[in-house]
């Protein structure tokens, strides 16, 4: 069985093993500190991957820098919130496939049931004043982080021609809605397969030397797994049948053309079209749930956000709000709350389940699949393309923030959206600038950009 992996130490090096201490950690104790890496996992996935090196390499000294950043970069191979996978690959490494769900499940928890408690005050307080302050201020909050966003990942990857143009390409092809992002993505990925037969060097990511000492003590207990055809396909049926089952439970109850059903099967493709982090799908997310199945009105995905950005827990969880709102507005004769209950739950599950099903599949090939340059430069050119689909996110946003009224205009190969400039709200405007100088120009937190925009909100909102 996939839950009866051993538990034993690595053959190391001779160098490796003499700079390691035998340590090791028990059920409880990982236990604790996942805990309090849930509790801790504000501001998205840098800040994240930040908490988890503080308290796992240089606190308890539980994994050494090189094992970390390797743990790091085979998530970033995967589709999904990599601070999450990070998490759960971690607890794999500990205790096999227990402490990989524990610390995956941990991870999610505490976003879950706080988004889960915003989303009922959401829609029993829509009508309340300072509950739209609220989210005003937070709404012009996210503009500015979608642009630090942008800025943060493309310095990091667009570092040639070739992957900025890849960049601007995506972010054309989006904006004229010439091709789904899912079609952008398999785009990239192709074009980073032939771009490294052809020049792989303006394919490869640049990697940062460690620094002087950063090797240290870590524990020698680790997971061994030998990756075999027969345990793969454990893996693999183990998990679609996890992932699919409640599907077909919901179709059997309430039939295929349900919002459980349809919100289920949207938020699986989406699950695993997930590269680059959460703003890289949710634009996608956003124009299928505003334009094609009317769950969400135009607007409320930015409503979500500021709930992601200020709650634990991966950015992704944003999701779990738009599949609230889908059943809570059109459940299949069950009270409002108990069916936005049951889709924050399913959209949930079909978003994480493929989570585990990658990291447990793929992680006993981990070391195989960082060596395979052909992966890593298709990974390479899809995140370049993310730079460009979180900047047509960000162009979204921005026109249903700042103006209240906009059109559609056709080019002829595709069509933009247009605001209508005489509708421009200032009072927005003026928090949005607020925030970006905050976050881009002085370089304040996250949380302190966030507590200013909604106290100049609510200020705001209270003077006009």
């Amino acid at each position: 069985m996939i839950g009866e992996e051993s538990a034993s130490s690595q053959p190391m090096s001779a160098q490796t093993a003499s700079a390691e201490k035998n340590v090791h950690v028990t059920w409880s104790e990982s236990f604790r500190v996942w805990v309090r890496v849930a509790l801790l996992s504000f501001g998205g996935p840098a800040a994240q991957i930040a908490v988890m090196h503080r308290i796992l390499v240089d606190e308890k000294k539980w994994l050494d820098e090189r094992r970390f950043l390797n743990s790091l970069n085979f998530c970033m191979l995967l589709p999904g919130p990599e601070a999450q996978q990070l998490a759960t690959y971690i607890g794999w490494l500990l205790h096999g496939v227990r402490g990989g769900l524990m610390a995956g499940l941990l991870f999610i928890l505490p976003g879950f049931v706080s988004i889960l408690a915003l989303s009922f005050a959401y829609v029993s307080l829509a009508q309340s004043t300072s509950f739209q302050s609220l989210f005003f201020g937070l709404k012009c909050a996210v503009l500015a982080v979608v642009t630090e966003a942008v800025v943060r990942v493309g310095k990091k990857v667009l570092h040639n021609s070739t992957l900025i143009a890849i960049s601007v390409v995506s972010f054309l092809l989006l904006w004229l809605k010439l091709l789904p992002f899912p079609a952008v993505i398999g785009v990239a990925a192709l074009t980073g397969l032939i771009g490294h037969r052809i020049s792989p060097s303006r394919f490869q990511t640049k990697q940062k030397s460690n620094a002087p000492g950063t090797e240290g003590p870590t524990i020698v207990l680790r997971t061994v797994v030998q990756p075999t055809i027969g345990r793969s396909l454990l893996v693999v049926a183990i998990c679609l049948t996890l992932w699919f089952a409640p599907i077909f439970a919901m179709a059997n109850r309430f039939g295929r053309d349900s919002v459980f059903v349809q919100s289920s099967v949207f938020f699986s493709k989406a699950a695993v079209v997930t590269f680059g982090g959460a703003y890289s799908v949710l634009s996608y997310v956003d124009e299928q749930a505003v334009n094609k199945y009317r769950w969400i009105e135009k607007g409320e995905m930015l409503d979500g956000l500021g709930m992601a950005e200020t709650t634990p827990g991966p950015l992704i969880m944003v999701v779990q709000f738009v599949g609230f709102l889908a059943a809570y507005r059109h459940g299949e004769g069950l009270s409002p709350m108990l069916a936005g209950t049951i889709g924050a739950m399913l959209t949930t599950w079909v978003t994480f389940v493929p989570c585990f099903l990658w990291i447990f599949l793929g992680a006993p090939y981990m070391e195989r699949l960082l060596e395979k340059r052909w992966l890593t430069a298709s990974l390479t050119a899809i995140t370049a393309a993310v730079v460009g689909v979180i900047a047509t996110l960000g162009i979204n946003l921005l026109v249903s923030t700042l103006f209240r009224e906009s059109s559609a205009f056709s080019l002829g190969i595709g069509e933009v959206v247009v605001p209508a400039w005489s509708s421009l709200q200032f009072d927005a405007l003026s928090l949005a600038i607020l925030a970006g100088v905050l976050l881009l120009v002085l370089h304040r937190s996250l949380a302190l950009t966030l507590t200013v925009c909604v106290i100049a909100g609510f200020v705001i909102r209270a003077i006009l």
